[in-house]
């Protein structure tokens, strides 16, 4: 997959892509322009949610693969989001206590990849992601996950915190990786349980982190002082298949 399958310049082009419903993850507008396509286009972004950043000619131009870009570029994501129904009712096909994974600001589309990569192997229902400052389903997060993002649906949300809240009501616990949590061996981590995982430099944000039910930590013996977000993403949610497997 190339970079260009999901770039699409020029206004008319980008105007059809968000009319014809095309999930559009960035929009990025030439900072000061302010014709009537260009309204068009700001207005059909906020129907979507879709992130917009002005931004210099400059930038633009480096951006462009055609180099007809007339002052608007758009990131479509690679594959189609999922909504957060779509993964309860997933679980619910299989019999199983929901299993999610939720991802707080995963910036780097590699983690991204490898985390969505080990819930379908781990046979998580799902995976919850921002809208706002996280990867979407780009063509690197695609190539990454070596499938799973054709097996994972994925879901993307305004709010995090107040997602786990609406999950809580269904019966869903939810437990987050912090180095300053309880150890994981020492956790209950069976029935319908959502894994929150942080970002890469700063971890899972105070409010989400406030919302969990349980704070795990990863027993660490190295001298290095932390795992890379997907790799803790791995250990944890192995560690919840295990207790699933082992309570039966």
């Amino acid at each position: 997959m190339s970079y260009q399958e999901f770039t699409i310049e020029g206004r008319n082009a980008v105007i059809e892509a968000f009319r014809s419903g095309k999930t559009i993850d960035k929009l990025f507008l030439l900072d000061g322009c302010q014709d009537g396509p260009i309204q068009t286009i700001k207005r059909e972004a906020k129907k979507q949610d879709t992130i917009v950043k002005f931004v210099d000619k400059e930038r633009l131009d480096q951006m462009s693969v055609t180099g007809r870009h007339q002052g608007v570029i758009a990131q479509a994501a690679a594959y189609e989001y999922a909504e957060v129904e779509d993964i309860l009712q997933a679980a619910k096909d299989k019999g199983e206590p929901p299993f999610v994974l939720i991802l707080d600001n995963i910036e780097d589309p590699h983690n991204l990849g490898a985390i969505l990569r080990t819930a379908n192997l781990a046979g998580a229902h799902g995976v919850i992601i921002p809208k706002n400052r996280a990867v979407g389903l780009t063509a690197t997060v695609a190539r990454t996950s070596a499938g799973a993002i054709n097996f994972t649906p994925v879901a993307k949300v305004t709010n995090i915190a107040k997602t786990i809240e609406d999950l809580k009501k269904e019966g869903m616990w939810f437990v987050c990786a912090d180095m300053g949590g309880t150890s994981m061996y020492d956790l209950n981590l069976t029935g319908p349980i959502g894994l929150v995982i942080g970002n890469e430099g700063e971890g899972v944000g105070r409010l989400v982190k406030e919302k969990c039910d349980m704070i795990a930590s990863i027993p660490m013996k190295g001298d290095i002082d932390s795992l890379n977000a997907s790799v803790a993403a791995g250990v944890l949610a192995y560690e919840i298949v295990r207790q699933r497997l082992f309570h039966k």
